[in-house]
């Protein structure tokens, strides 16, 4: 805290202390405001609001910059994994070798869930959208787990979060398995991370599953990319519930359940739809182009633009990349890639895009390789939240380790009726 502001209201004047960040962010601190003057701020979709410090990841959205605990994201998409870049967000730093076997042996060692918990899959209909089923089954951990949900209890949180990393993948694929009407693969404790969901979720008890490390690699890399993202709307949620001391299990369900909307975790599935559409009704590219810049044509270009990014996403770099080796390498010639690939060379060459920043975005190219790994698009916001997984539970245990410990609660400002006296039934028209 180096400098203060000033605000002032009714020709009163309010110091107001400056903070700044590592990275040299900086913010007016607003807490007293309300207790000193009256006043609150009001900002709708808090895009100017920050509601916490955390020291998980840095975003520049105008240099295209993502880090996670410091490390670039590019950096750990092509020399770490899934489980080492889900212990970094979560615990502060890289595993050295004895943590990190200790951390594997433990998420393949809880990768099992309850066999009560298998039949609560078959209550389910075929026609249950897979988040639904994630949500309320991870929901449903917090029953079986009674004695260690207290999160200010270390012990307690220790126990509980290399078993949910461990079981929701596993809850993941048993929900597509469930909707196929196919058996349940059991995890096997020998098997990597990504290696056991891609068994769990496409092996068969007819025949042993060939692993594809080319396959491993790309959902990993997917995975890491997704893993966390500042204060988004889902990152939010689990920490104002968790704000209320609400059990890990419970605070990560709400997680899921924000990511569900299509305006969060849904847009991957949405750009695949969009790719889908042009090549069934063969639409030119100029003229989608033309559609996505006539405000009254009622068409939206997907997957370009981000709410925080006003460069290029970093994580759209990544990912484009692993999109041709994978296709390249399982002999796919998916048409979907080539149209977004034409789509993506004509965006960045229109002023319109240029002018207003609009780059491809992460969800641009992931629904791509989902497709191409065999993933239906209703999977596909699955697979954003097991991704999501390690940042949210980073966050929960952040708050709780350093926050203040006060409950989450927002104002408003009250825009409706002044008071006004009841009307007899008989009176009323």
């Amino acid at each position: 805290m180096s400098d203060q502001g000033e605000i002032i209201l009714e020709g009163k004047s309010y110091k107001l202390p400056v903070i700044e960040g590592s990275e040299k962010e900086k913010a007016v601190d607003i807490s007293k405001l309300r207790q000193d003057s009256g006043y609150i701020t009001i900002d709708s979709g808090y895009g100017n609001t920050g509601a916490c410090k955390s020291a998980i990841t840095f975003i520049d959205g105008d240099k295209g910059i993502l880090r996670y605990r410091g490390i670039p994201i590019e950096v750990l998409a092509e020399k770490s994994d899934f489980v080492e870049t889900s212990y970094l967000l979560m615990y502060g730093n890289l595993p050295n070798r004895a943590q990190r076997e200790e951390f594997r042996n433990q998420l393949s060692g809880h990768s099992m869930i309850h066999e009560g918990m298998i039949k609560f899959f078959d209550g389910y209909p075929t026609t249950a959208h897979p988040m639904a089923t994630l949500s309320s089954m991870v929901c449903s951990l917090s029953a079986y787990y009674p004695e260690h949900l207290d999160p200010k209890d270390k012990t307690h949180v220790n126990h509980l979060v290399p078993r949910l990393l461990a079981k929701m993948k596993t809850i993941a694929a048993y929900s597509y398995k469930k909707a196929k009407g196919q058996p349940v693969i059991y995890p096997k404790t020998d098997l990597d991370y990504c290696s056991n969901f891609l068994r769990m979720m496409f092996g068969t008890p007819a025949e042993e599953y060939k692993i594809d490390p080319l396959m491993v690699k790309a959902l990993n890399v997917l995975l890491i990319l997704h893993a966390d993202h500042e204060q988004n709307c889902s990152t939010s949620t689990v920490r104002l519930v968790g704000s209320s001391d609400a059990n890990l299990f419970a605070s990560v369900a709400a997680g899921i359940c924000a990511l569900w909307g299509p305006k969060h975790g849904g847009a991957n599935q949405e750009v695949v739809e969009m790719l889908q559409l042009i090549e069934r009704e063969k639409i030119p590219v100029k003229e989608i182009i033309r559609r996505a810049k006539d405000k009254n044509s009622g068409f939206r270009l997907m997957g370009f633009g981000h709410r925080v990014y006003k460069n290029f996403d970093p994580r759209a770099r990544v990912i484009k990349v692993y999109s041709d080796k994978l296709l390249a390498n399982m002999g796919i010639k998916d048409p979907l890639l080539d149209i977004a690939k034409e789509l993506e060379e004509a965006a960045l060459q229109d002023d319109f895009f240029k002018e207003r920043k609009l780059y491809p975005n992460v969800d641009f190219y992931s629904g791509v390789i989902y497709r191409a790994m065999g993933i239906p698009t209703d999977m596909f916001t699955v697979m954003f939240a097991l991704g999501r997984l390690p940042g949210w539970i980073a966050h929960w245990m952040e708050m709780h380790s350093e926050g203040d410990g006060r409950i989450g609660r927002p104002r408003q400002i009250y825009s409706g009726e002044t008071e006004r006296p009841y009307v007899p039934m008989d009176q009323r028209k």
